[in-house]
């Protein structure tokens, strides 16, 4: 008996972690979406440096606000604009969800989507003022970088070679340069925020 009961507990439990596996699997769906949308959920994942199936599958997991936005998400749909067709990897369980309150709330996955990723655009819209204040703080950085270069030449004018405040001086030049350069690798990162 006590064999019998064990077995049916594993197997319940092996079932229960393959359904949880299947909702992670990852399938391809397409939205027609306008074109704001699409770039927004591109820029967003290239600045966080994650997926973009990883973003929809996290907007479309909040059942609830979900639900708040089908209501939404029906009038949008009836706006005019250019919609453009893409295709997404996304989860099982990200799509099921959207096609269950689609249903329920008979708003098209499409409006549902674009109203969960407009949710976004105010992420985005802080992401490019921050990009424009590390802008202007790289042009102070370069002005440091240059007054730090010429007092390095100073140092190398007056003091010996072993010097060791020469030595120091050299230190900190290099980590400024490489401060530098790396602020520049994030900037250029965020230059297609720019145009949004």
């Amino acid at each position: 008996m006590r064999d019998e009961r064990e077995q049916v507990e594993l197997r319940l439990v092996a079932h229960a972690s393959s359904v949880e596996l299947r909702g992670r699997q990852s399938v391809r769906t397409t939205f027609k979406l306008p074109p704001r949308c699409i770039d927004a959920l591109s820029l967003l994942a290239g600045q966080l440096g994650i997926k973009q199936k990883s973003i929809v599958d996290h907007l479309v997991d909040d059942v609830q606000t979900l639900h708040a936005l089908a209501q939404e998400a029906v009038q949008r749909q009836d706006a005019d604009g250019h919609r453009v067709a893409k295709t997404y990897v996304i989860s099982r369980r990200t799509l099921e969800s959207l096609e269950q309150v689609s249903k329920r709330f008979q708003a098209p996955r499409d409006a549902l989507i674009e109203s969960s990723i407009e949710r976004i655009i105010p992420l985005l819209r802080e992401e490019k003022r921050k990009h424009e204040q590390r802008k202007q703080l790289r042009d102070r950085l370069q002005r440091l970088l240059l007054d730090s270069q010429e007092l390095l030449k100073k140092a190398d004018e007056v003091l010996e070679d072993d010097d060791p405040v020469a030595g120091h001086v050299a230190h900190m030049v290099r980590m400024v340069e490489s401060g530098c350069a790396e602020v520049e690798q994030i900037i250029e990162k965020g230059k297609r925020l720019e145009d949004f």
